[in-house]
């Protein structure tokens, strides 16, 4: 009996010494339950198979980022003479050699082919006051860019390349289709470092009273836009063009997160006025307006903020021949109420020049209806 113990004892021994050693180099060996402490992971499959994709962002960017160009310009930029040089002694010695010397600024931004006939939706504060423009698409292809207008007052301009062989263009999307949340993608040329994709959301929508253009009405986004990023494009999910970038907010021109892009919307009308006539044609009634605050409204005596102070009218201006007065309050134009100064200032701007349009004032706490012959709104000064 002892014998026999004595050999099962040993057998034990050798057989928990080889279970140990199985698991400890070839663990896949045995059985689940023999491996305590390990853990069973499950990793996708690599390949297309039943794996989900995470969204189609990389079709979308590829989609879009040949219609995407760089866009460098030079500014002949003149340093004012020597105020010495008016001195006939002083010239005498030194000649001209202190006359207006001329150097050369650049800077770079970027843009969108809209056709493919060569036009390009861009900043107007890209190519503001530039006398050459180079364009270089995202192929390697060079061309020289001449302008064909702009507008100061949504910051948008059109410029036009002419190059053999086909020019990729970018398809339209539905700004007024956005909300608040969609996946969006900005492409540009930040820094000069080249073409670079960013991804984000759309954080706001109708951003205005921001200081930064006449007409606001911005797309406000999380995704990554730096300088060099202006005038490129803000795309959705499936590679449309919802809005042209603009502009940023940060105090050290770097991205925080909010950027901000002008609806296609907005932009699409723009650059049809713009290729079409060359410059953009808006309603104007002369008059200046401030927003209707809760302590207006009660020193006024009206029983809402609804509508807009008119604080100024310009002489001679179609408002001041029909008769508006400062102090007016512009309730209605058209039977279209008015809710702040945005909201007059576009109703107006879309009037056709030689229209008769009907403003609705409260004036001394009475209505009065006043007609008034819409004027060409001038060009600002740069």
């Amino acid at each position: 009996m002892r014998k026999f113990w004595l050999l099962f004892a040993q057998a034990t021994t050798i057989g928990l010494a080889g279970l140990f050693i199985i698991n400890t180099l070839k663990p896949g060996l045995l059985p689940s339950a023999a491996r305590s402490g390990i853990v069973t992971l499950h990793e996708s499959v690599s390949g297309n198979g039943n794996q989900i994709p995470m969204a189609g962002f990389s079709t979308a960017a590829q989609k879009v980022m040949p219609a995407v160009v760089n866009i460098f310009t030079s500014t002949e930029i003149k340093t004012p003479t020597h105020p010495f040089m008016e001195d006939p002694r002083f010239r005498f010695f030194f000649g001209d050699e202190l006359d207006d010397m001329t150097q050369r600024g650049s800077s770079l931004g970027s843009g969108v082919i809209v056709s493919q006939d060569g036009y390009i939706l861009t900043n107007h504060h890209v190519v503001e006051a530039a006398d050459q423009i180079e364009v270089a698409l995202a192929d390697g292809r060079k061309a020289k860019g001449r302008i064909i207008g702009s507008d100061p007052e949504t910051d948008l301009a059109v410029i036009k390349i002419d190059l053999p062989g086909a020019i990729p263009s970018i398809t339209f999307g539905h700004s007024d289709q956005a909300q608040v949340g969609d996946i969006v993608l900005a492409i540009g040329n930040p820094f000069g470092v080249g073409q670079t994709v960013t991804m984000g959301i759309v954080s706001a929508l109708k951003r205005n009273h921001l200081g930064l253009n006449t007409f606001e009405n911005f797309i406000q986004t999380d995704a990554a836009i730096n300088p060099g990023n202006s005038g490129g494009a803000l795309v959705d999910v499936n590679g449309n063009l919802i809005g042209i970038n603009s502009a940023i907010y940060s105090p050290n021109g770097g991205s925080l997160g909010i950027g901000f892009a002008i609806p296609v919307s907005t932009a699409k009308k723009i650059m049809e006025q713009i290729i079409q006539s060359g410059s953009v044609t808006r309603g104007w009634v002369g008059v200046a307006v401030q927003e209707l605050t809760p302590e207006l409204a009660e020193s006024f005596k009206l029983g809402d903020t609804q509508g807009v102070l008119i604080s100024e009218v310009v002489r001679g201006s179609p408002a001041d021949k029909a008769g508006v007065r400062p102090g007016d309050i512009l309730t209605m134009v058209d039977n279209k109420p008015l809710v702040d100064s945005s909201a007059m200032l576009e109703t107006i701007s879309n009037l056709a020049p030689g229209k008769v349009a009907m403003l609705k004032l409260l004036r001394n706490q009475r209505e009065v209806v006043v007609p008034v012959k819409v004027g060409k709104r001038p060009r600002p000064r740069e």
